[in-house]
């Protein structure tokens, strides 16, 4: 399995042509404490850059973005129900969507894990 980030702080992990997707804990950390998730239906098609879920902190509201295009396969719905898993395991058990990968293509757009925290050390 291979993980890839964006810079809009979501990671993806493929394995075949199935990607999860969730989003890093330097994002869960500046949102504060997760209080609602909303996730997308199976079966919705999710263009690069579109909306994937949403997730609502104390903080503020904040989309998640798919950072590669495909077909949703499963949702987290466990999520719907403890938000505050996100805080507890974001790039565990708290992921977002899994899909199918329509371009592998678009992965070579997004970071490595060292790209990733040396992006992360110039915010």
């Amino acid at each position: 399995m291979t993980t890839y980030y964006s810079k809009d702080h979501e990671w993806v992990a493929v394995e075949g042509d199935i990607a999860t997707i969730g989003i890093t804990d330097y994002a869960q950390s500046q949102l504060g404490d997760v209080v609602f998730v909303e996730l997308p239906d199976v079966g919705k098609t999710l263009n690069q850059g579109d909306e994937a879920a949403v997730v609502e902190s104390v903080k503020a509201a904040s989309e998640v973005y798919a950072p590669i295009s495909g077909d949703v396969t499963e949702a987290n719905n466990a999520l719907v129900d403890e938000p505050a898993k996100v805080n507890e395991d974001p790039e565990g058990a708290a992921w977002f969507v899994k899909m199918t990968v329509s371009d592998k293509a678009e992965l070579e757009e997004l970071m490595d894990e060292a790209a990733y925290k040396a992006f992360v050390e110039t915010l």
